[in-house]
């Protein structure tokens, strides 16, 4: 059900690493969700979270680690199984927001306002998200809209890392619910997503993994730079923002934070306004303010304010993990804590 991915030798990057998950019980739990719907179909994911429990120790490190981080010592067994459960609900949800089943769900959307009027303004929204929640709960705003607006939404990812999972949910979801994909790490894909946003559309991307030292970074030009985290230094990629930067976008923080049985909470929250300074030029109309355009900024304050942003981005995810702490699903050595680098 889950891309959790198979135990990876000690420095192994996760973008590279295959996915863990079997093409025919993707097929047959997604033929399930449609046919029995969503009650049955979750009675499964007891013993799908119980296999990874047992069956995926290096994962289960990793959890146990972060857990502990987020929790405290306290945190034991029944939150590791609480953490993938939501993880597998998520999964399976996905399938009924591709499909547009938004009946089924209550959710609850804090800070949609500003966004939705960003892409009625035709500027597009640049949002970006981590490996906490679903992303897809994010279709539901549309059914929340005051009125109609296009909530189309372009993701930026690599797609190689989950191949299998995302075809199959491709193949059962509606058009106008499946997110167009951006992928990282080909020449073109800072050309599609400043035409998308152009276009007044949101496009996303999740910020909380960095390749390992001396990979390509997929064309987010971007630093990596170490920050704490949840009381540990934690390596941190600040291409989301350099990308804002370049193409002059206010940056959205989004997480669509699961809260158990059919509830979501939706959050936007603003990270950083990179729209472009300006000064002023010679007047074309009597009497009138004169025009402005726009100016670089100097490398120092782009540096600076880049910074700040990623900053602001590692705080929000950090509380958003200690409030929700069975919510951020990503099951790698974030820390660098099995990696001879470290």
């Amino acid at each position: 059900m889950s891309a959790l991915g198979d135990d990876l030798r000690p420095g192994t990057d996760w973008a590279r690493a295959p996915e863990r998950s079997n093409i025919l019980a993707l097929r047959f739990i997604c033929w399930m969700a449609l046919r029995c719907g969503r009650p049955l179909t979750r009675l499964i994911l007891h013993p799908i979270t119980l296999y990874f429990l047992l069956f995926s120790p290096t994962p289960r490190r990793h959890v146990r680690r972060y857990l502990t981080r987020s929790i405290g010592p306290k945190a034991g067994w029944r939150d590791g199984y609480r953490l993938l459960h939501n993880f597998a609900s998520t999964v399976l949800d996905r399938v009924y927001f591709l499909r547009g089943h938004m009946s089924l769900f209550d959710v609850q959307v804090q800070g949609g306002l500003a966004v939705e009027a960003d892409v009625r303004a035709g500027r597009g929204a640049f949002l970006v998200g981590a490996h906490i929640g679903s992303f897809e709960a994010l279709s539901a705003c549309r059914q929340q809209a005051e009125e109609p607006v296009d909530l189309r939404l372009a993701m930026l990812m690599y797609p190689d890392n989950a191949r299998r999972i995302n075809a199959v949910l491709e193949a059962i979801s509606l058009p106008e619910y499946r997110p167009h994909i951006i992928a990282l790490g080909r020449p073109a894909a800072m050309l599609e997503l400043r035409d998308w946003l152009n276009s007044g559309r949101m496009a996303g991307m999740l910020g909380d993994r960095t390749l390992a030292v001396g990979e390509d970074d997929g064309g987010q030009r971007g630093n990596r730079v170490q920050i704490d985290f949840l009381g540990q230094p934690a390596w941190f990629n600040d291409g989301p923002f350099r990308l804002a930067e370049l193409l002059r976008r206010p940056a959205v923080f989004m997480a669509g934070l699961y809260l158990g049985g059919n509830r979501y909470r939706v959050v936007f929250e603003p990270l950083a306004d990179f729209s472009a300074p300006a000064v002023e030029s010679g007047a074309t109309v009597p009497g009138a303010p004169p025009p402005r355009r726009a100016r670089g900024l100097d490398p120092a304050e782009r540096e600076r304010r880049i910074r700040e942003a990623l900053e602001a981005y590692v705080r929000r995810l950090e509380d958003l993990c200690r409030a929700n702490p069975h919510n951020w699903f990503n099951f790698h050595d974030f820390w660098l804590e099995d990696s001879p680098r470290a």
